[in-house]
């Protein structure tokens, strides 16, 4: 059966690591490994068997609308594979056809080495942010990771409309409503404004394809919604113009006061290949709303916005698209020269690539994301700080230093002190000696001395009683 040849192919597309699968005529089945279209070895396809083929799996309202717009975009599912996003098209008078891999395992934004700033959009009330980038730079897949990180964390209502449905997601904290356009809703527009009915938190938007799905996003982020949306366009500033552009002239300083006021993040990708060509990885500019990136919106300097972003990489986490390129490029995930081809201002990044890091070799381990210049900046910022802590310390150690020589100095002169005090103390310990044995002589003298004067009272008065007339015995005097 055609089906089971397209099913055949969808297996080898996928065992093989390929992103995308192209069916044309005269050419066989290419497949995109790592950005690059490979050949399968097999014969060339002819328009019957293509059209045989893709027939299989066209539904009779697919295959209308392909004859009617000759060109037609539908999911396609092969059981315990993976899920693909296709669109059949008219080139040449024949049919074709590209096939996109879309995984059933969603990843992670950490599993795709996405800078941590992008975790903050998951966290606002209400606002609009944008992925944005050319076809295959991951916007979709982007997405898919942040409303799989809120349903895990948020209890919260998810709609997410699509065309087609690509990521199938599952219920956790949050409920989740994915609505197809041509199957569950005929439009973009009304199924967006329908969901406003819905009570939801969140809202995807496949893709801002038109004014009126733009004005309608513009309204759901007004009135309290966080919603998430595409556009192809490469940088932030070229997002704005682009939203600007597809309302009238004198609306235009309206949606430039609801932009300012609703525009939470603008996150514009590319897709290179690594330097091991092993798989590929996403280089981002990130522009937040900063109070004066709001401002500079509301009064229509799109032009400095540039700027603004690459200043503001230390507090807000915001990084040009050339910043990203220089962190990936010093970390050796990419090429000099695929760096330099993927800028749209190569001669900007080497300037930046020479003044910040003279020597290609200067690598980052274990970073958690090589894409996140911001990384960068504050390996710089504690670089700057360990330097200064450093000329701190040996300031301090020197203060240090000679508060020791001073006290070292203070501790001699008071042992100099002490060493005399001793001396001092030691004489008059010896004086008050010499004092108490004079005085001990002195007094041993005077006992002598006062003794043998009693004794010779004592002898005197003998003598005088002795030698005197009884009468006299009475008295010493008569009368």
């Amino acid at each position: 059966m055609p089906s089971q040849q397209i099913d055949e192919l969808l297996r080898i597309m996928t065992k093989q690591g390929a992103s995308d699968l192209h069916l044309k005529p005269t050419r066989p089945p290419l497949m995109r490994v790592n950005g690059r279209l490979v050949p399968l070895q097999a014969d060339p396809l002819t328009p019957p068997q293509i059209r045989q083929m893709l027939d299989e799996v066209l539904t009779d309202a697919q295959k209308a609308k392909l004859e009617q717009q000759m060109s037609v975009d539908i999911g396609y599912g092969v059981h315990g594979l993976a899920r693909f996003r296709g669109n059949i098209y008219q080139q040449r008078g024949t049919l074709a056809a590209a096939f996109r891999l879309i995984p059933f395992n969603i990843k992670g934004l950490d599993e795709l080495e996405l800078p941590d700033v992008l975790l903050d959009f998951c966290e606002l009330p209400m606002g609009l942010v944008l992925i944005t980038g050319p076809t295959g730079s991951g916007k979709s897949t982007t997405l898919a990771a942040i409303i799989k990180h809120i349903s895990a964390r948020r209890p919260c209502h998810i709609i997410t409309i699509e065309d087609p449905i690509e990521f199938l997601f599952t219920d956790a904290a949050a409920t989740i409503s994915q609505r197809e356009v041509g199957t569950d809703t005929t439009r973009f527009t009304d199924a967006l404004r329908n969901a406003l009915r819905q009570d939801p938190d969140v809202i995807m938007v496949g893709e801002m394809r038109d004014p009126e799905t733009v004005s309608t996003v513009i309204t759901a982020a007004e009135t309290g919604h966080l919603v998430f949306s595409t556009l192809h366009t490469n940088s932030a500033p070229q997002t704005v113009d682009r939203i600007l552009d597809a309302f009238p002239p004198n609306q235009q300083a309206q949606v430039r006061i609801q932009l300012a006021q609703i525009l939470k993040g603008v996150v514009s990708m590319k897709l290179l290949e690594r330097q091991d060509g092993e798989a590929r990885i996403a280089a981002l500019e990130i522009m937040r709303n900063s109070p004066k990136i709001s401002k500079m919106i509301e009064r229509g300097e799109t032009a400095d916005l540039h700027e603004e972003v690459e200043s503001s990489v230390g507090y807000y986490r915001m990084q040009s698209m050339n910043q990203s390129l220089l962190s990936l490029l010093v970390h050796g995930t990419i090429s000099y020269e695929l760096a330099m081809r993927e800028s749209s201002d190569p001669e900007d990044l080497s300037l930046k690539l020479r003044k910040m890091f003279p020597n290609l070799e200067t690598k980052g381990d274990g970073m958690p994301s090589t894409a996140d210049f911001s990384e960068i900046i504050m390996l710089q910022q504690y670089k700057k700080l360990y330097e200064e802590q450093e000329e701190k310390q040996r300031m301090q150690l020197a203060e240090r230093d000679e508060h020791a020589r001073y006290l070292q100095s203070q501790i001699g002169d008071r042992e100099e002190k002490l060493r005399e005090m001793n001396e001092r103390v030691e004489e008059q310990r010896a004086e008050a000696d010499r004092m108490r044995t004079d005085y001990k002589r002195l007094k041993d003298e005077a006992q002598q001395k006062i003794e043998k004067l009693m004794e010779r009272i004592k002898e005197l008065n003998q003598r005088l009683m002795g030698g005197a007339d009884p009468a006299a015995k009475s008295g010493m005097f008569r009368s």
